[in-house]
């Protein structure tokens, strides 16, 4: 096994590296460290549980340990894995080290924050929402980062801060190394790649949904009133800690007060929490002060805790992907895990998509059985444009005889002619019986205005006794009041 002392790094780092007992480099850590000090850009993928953070970590800080003014920023999707990263960093500088960090994350007071940058950090770990908000208010500068780390880019995407990434890759100018780090890599960020990344080198290291070899997997089938129970049995089965996830906030809300009834000591872990309130509930599953810690998926990425010894899937994730991240929880640098699945009747069709996942190859059978029950389609399809032809030779043999073709389409024609004929007819009558109306209307409104305009000098128009006359009938409308004589 190859060690980090062939990698020439500095002295801190060397030093710091030996007090974490970091002797030997993970696959992912051997791969990428040195196609970082060459100053290339990344696009790298592996397992969770392998070691991504230390392989961005470790070559950048001796890039700026090795540079006075250069800064490194390091996107992430949650404020729980920005706190973890900085706690790699810190562990990897010491505690006596010239370059300082910051951490910009939502919940925490903007006040302190901008205490903190004025110390002028050359490391900045944060979410792009709370970097964005200091970008618009002018607090935070980019002019000397020359590094922009993406972890956990997948996760960062399916959240939404895609257009926050790209505004803020416009406040970060001139030449600039980018590494992205994803457990999976779909469309979207290969796209994203191809926009910004300078002939990224692709890092691999095995195949991202697959489950690691030391997790054993456990699938119970049961009712959804049963779940409370069962979740109560196995907890107190098991020993160790135990990290449990549940779909909802509320649901973390309830399970940890009707696992209180049952004596067992939990504490739920989600996004509606305050941020004071989400570290010390982790700091003190850290410090095993509780062994039963209830999350949403804002737990299922990047939460490093080794000691966690069982994971239970109370509530199946809305991504089937997020259920390889959740399991992988456990079983962390290479110690042993257990994963228990509840799957309920409603979670088939989501339980289905998981295991496709899982194995791909159930996934193809299925898609070859579909494409022949396609081919046997076709084989029908084949006979119904036989018979169209059977028809149409039909035709041709019974149009042979042109003779009673010809008189078929001279009495065809005469008897349409006859239908116009009768229909101009019809037309005619009905617009003679509509203009005679029209003339006797007319007739009768002159007589009248002939009456109303005799032994009178003025001379009137016809268009104006319509509209006096017109005039008169709304006088006579029911709304207006009616005029009465009045006897003197």
């Amino acid at each position: 096994m190859s060690k980090f002392s062939k990698f020439n790094l500095s002295d801190t780092l060397n030093k710091s590296l030996k007090s974490i007992n970091f002797i030997t480099p993970t696959p992912i850590q051997e791969k990428s460290i040195p196609i970082i000090l060459d100053g290339n850009d990344i696009l790298g993928s592996a397992q969770t549980g392998t070691g991504k953070t230390a392989a961005y970590a470790i070559p950048i800080l001796d890039l700026l340990l090795k540079s006075k003014k250069s800064s490194v920023l390091i996107l992430i999707p949650t404020r729980e894995l920005a706190k973890q990263v900085l706690d790699v960093v810190h562990s990897l500088l010491g505690f006596k080290s010239s370059i300082s960090s910051i951490s910009l994350i939502g919940g925490e007071s903007m006040s302190k924050q901008l205490s903190q940058l004025k110390r002028k950090p050359r490391i900045f770990v944060g979410t792009p929402g709370r970097i964005n908000d200091h970008l618009r208010r002018g607090s935070v500068n980019f002019k000397d980062v020359k590094y922009l780390i993406l972890d956990e880019t997948d996760r960062m995407l399916d959240m939404g801060f895609e257009v926050q990434i790209k505004d803020i890759l416009k406040h970060i100018k001139g030449e600039k190394q980018i590494l992205m780090f994803s457990a999976t890599i779909p469309k979207n960020i290969i796209k994203l790649s191809s926009n910004y990344l300078k002939d990224p080198i692709r890092v691999s290291i095995g195949d991202s949904n697959i489950v690691a070899e030391n997790i054993t997997q456990e699938i119970i089938e049961l009712k959804s009133d049963e779940k409370l129970l069962e979740v109560v049995n196995q907890i107190n089965k098991r020993n160790g800690s135990i990290l449990v996830f549940v779909k909802t906030k509320y649901g973390t809300e309830k399970l940890a007060k009707s696992l209180s009834k049952n004596k067992i000591k939990s504490f739920p872990l989600h996004g509606g929490l305050r941020q004071s309130k989400r570290n010390t509930v982790m700091k003190k599953f850290r410090e095993m002060k509780f062994r039963v810690l209830i999350a949403t998926d804002v737990a299922a990425r990047g939460l490093d805790v080794p000691h966690i010894e069982h994971v239970i899937n109370y509530d199946l994730p809305q991504l089937a992907e997020d259920f390889i991240h959740r399991i992988g929880r456990t079983a962390r640098a290479g110690s042993k895990g257990i994963a228990l699945t509840f799957v309920t009747k409603g979670d088939f069709v989501k339980w289905k998509e998981i295991q496709n996942i899982l194995n791909p190859s159930n996934k193809n059978k299925s898609k070859n059985s579909s494409n022949k029950n396609s081919f046997k389609n076709k084989k029908i399809n084949k006979t119904k444009n036989f018979d169209k032809k059977k028809r149409l030779s039909g035709k041709k043999v019974f149009s042979k005889n042109k003779k009673y073709e010809k008189d078929q389409r001279l009495s065809y024609s005469s008897e349409k002619k006859e239908d116009k004929q009768s229909n101009n007819d019809t037309y005619k009558s009905k617009f003679r019986k509509k203009s005679k109306f029209k003339s006797n209307k007319n007739t009768k409104e002159k007589k009248n205005f002939e009456k109303v305009s005799s032994g009178s000098n003025h001379r009137k128009n016809y268009k104006q006794f319509k509209k006096r006359k017109f005039v008169k009938n709304n006088n006579n409308s029911p709304n207006k009041p009616r005029n009465r004589r009045v006897n003197k």
